[in-house]
């Protein structure tokens, strides 16, 4: 049979089998007799419709899946054959039918392999041979000039005759004519970098005769380089991703193992408080009901004593009632003197009976109570601070921006004001006006504590700054100025300098000064790491760059102030 092809090409067609990309699994057939063939469906369980898997007979020759049967067995209340309905006075026992699990074992093995292959090759959709008539073949190549795709046994011509082996053959593709320049049919074998569009021939002699023009092999090798740095750049932001994602977990786990330990802490604050108010309560009621009792006691004394001399009196009035009638005016004489006052009685006007708690026992009570409460209020203060001392960071001193007056230790945790000003170069970070020296760390997310010890010293400024913080000229110290700090002078005076400054008043001089900075949260505080207390806190600011710790230790004032601000290593309390 003879087929025309473009340019006039004529050649024989040959009869083949159309090609796929995946041979399909085997399919078995078992041959038990010359008359017959078994098929699958004679192989399958009546009740889960599958290959058999361990099949069992039952006495009435029916068979099934093992545990298919024995499933049916448990969900009914007669042992009967899921097939005939047959019932069985007593549930037979079950055994693999050898003889038929051999012959399933082909076919099971058959689905599987073509399950897995379903699952792991997806689809492809084959291009065919535009040439052949009867059984279309697949094409194994396109040709841009003749737009046709061409099995193996058509593309034959284009590997023998000369004047065929100048075409521009591709792996076979369906729209052809995406790869043909519409205005001049011709293929796109150029790229306009300028236009950053395909082009052919034709177009490099008229509208893109002054672009920069490449072969497109030579631009698509360049955009698979551009692709590679793409796909790199593409992995690392999977690999940060996935990083971040267990930074968070981690993160997560460790607030859950705070949370839990908070939560134990929080709950045996809270329950001494409740103990100490259920023992204060306890005495108290002790006391009152002491009080009441005693208060009984001494109104039956009262009472008693009452009805005695109310019995003395009622004997006076009888005597003075009878005395009054009597007509022995001699007898009347004598006996006046002893009957003409009243018996001898207690003056009751000024006695009570007060069974109230009196008001010292009660502010003692709560004394008391109150005592309790400050301890349990440090305790919790002492698990914040420890709770907090988890976010320690390394800080160092930046002597870059240290004033000139400022002395720094070489390790660059120590820090003094000297008597003599240094020659140094007046660079944009460094403050010079102030005897201020910033950290060398920067910090713009989640937590960090440091600690400075400020033993010896009469004056101080301590805190955190924002990097943008004017380090030339005179600084206002408060949050609107870009700085948070607290301070010491005239030895006794302790100060915040916030917006207003506030006066703080503390049980003791600090010793070493925590401080405490939650970025997202917008706050910073500022702990007496001896004492385990709290001395102020900046609350509700809104950060939006990096914050670095902040340091003054002010002038030595004739060495009264010589001593060192120097940060220290935090240890766990």
């Amino acid at each position: 049979m003879l087929c025309v092809v473009p340019d006039g090409c004529t050649f024989e067609q040959t009869n083949k089998v159309n090609v796929k990309e995946e041979a399909d699994p085997p399919s078995f057939h078992i041959m038990p007799s010359s008359s017959g063939v078994l098929s699958e469906d004679q192989l399958q369980c009546s009740i889960c419709l599958d290959v058999f898997t361990d099949p069992v007979t039952t006495p009435c020759g029916h068979n099934f899946c093992m545990i298919c049967l024995k499933e049916y067995w448990d969900s009914s209340s007669h042992c009967q054959c899921p097939m005939c309905k047959e019932e069985f006075p007593k549930r037979p026992q079950l055994r693999v039918n050898t003889f038929i699990s051999e012959l399933a074992a082909p076919f099971k093995k058959a689905v599987q392999v073509k399950s897995i292959s379903a699952a792991e090759k997806p689809t492809q959709s084959v291009v065919l041979c535009d040439v052949c008539c009867e059984k279309k073949c697949a094409a194994v190549k396109s040709c841009l000039i003749c737009m046709t795709s061409y099995c193996k046994t058509h593309l034959e011509p284009h590997e023998r005759i000369s004047s065929f082996m100048k075409h521009r053959l591709m792996d076979p593709v369906e729209n052809l004519e995406d790869y043909i320049c519409l205005k001049h049919e011709r293929p796109l074998e150029l790229f306009c970098r300028d236009d950053q569009t395909c082009v052919c021939q034709f177009c490099t002699e008229g509208e893109h005769r002054t672009h920069n023009t490449v072969p497109i092999e030579e631009e698509s090798e360049e955009k698979k380089t551009e692709l590679g740095k793409t796909q790199v750049e593409v992995q690392q932001m999977i690999q940060e991703r996935v990083k971040k994602i267990e930074e968070i977990r981690h993160s997560v786990e460790l607030n859950k193992k705070n949370t839990e330990k908070e939560k134990a802490d929080s709950v045996k604050v809270f329950s001494a408080l409740m103990c100490c108010i259920e023992r204060s309560q306890a005495e108290l009621l002790k006391v009152m009901e002491e009080k009441q009792k005693a208060a009984e006691m001494q109104a039956e004394e009262f009472i008693k004593e009452l009805e005695q001399e109310i019995t003395e009196l009622k004997r006076r009035n009888t005597e003075l009632e009878q005395l009054s009638h009597t007509e022995d005016h001699l007898h009347l004489l004598q006996i006046y003197p002893s009957l003409c006052s009243p018996p001898h009685t207690q003056d009751w006007t000024g006695i009570t009976i007060n069974p109230h708690l009196s008001e010292e026992t009660l502010r003692r009570a709560l004394s008391q109570l109150q005592e309790t409460l400050s301890e349990e209020m440090q305790k919790v203060e002492e698990i914040k601070l420890k709770r907090i001392q988890q976010y320690a960071v390394d800080v160092t001193l930046d002597p870059d921006t240290a004033h000139p007056y400022l002395i720094l230790s070489d390790d660059g945790k120590q820090v003094k004001h000297g008597d003599k000003r240094q020659n140094l170069p007046d660079n944009p970070e460094r403050f010079n006006c102030y005897v201020y020296v910033l950290g060398k760390e920067g910090f713009s997310s989640r937590r960090f504590y440091f600690e400075v010890q400020v033993r010896g010293k009469t004056k101080w400024i301590l805190g955190v700054a924002r990097e943008s913080i004017n380090r030339k000229g005179e600084i206002t110290a408060s949050p609107d100025a870009g700085c948070w700090s607290v301070c010491l002078r005239n030895e006794t005076e302790y100060k915040a300098y916030d917006s207003p400054r506030v006066s703080l008043s503390l049980k003791q001089a600090p010793q070493k000064v925590g401080v405490f900075v939650d970025y997202e949260e917008g706050l910073i505080s500022f702990y007496d790491v001896d004492a385990k207390s709290h001395i102020y806190s900046f609350t509700g600011q809104n950060f939006t760059e990096k914050l670095y710790p902040y340091f003054c230790p002010c002038l030595n004032d004739g060495g009264k102030n010589s001593a060192s601000l120097i940060i220290c290593p935090v240890q766990q309390i």
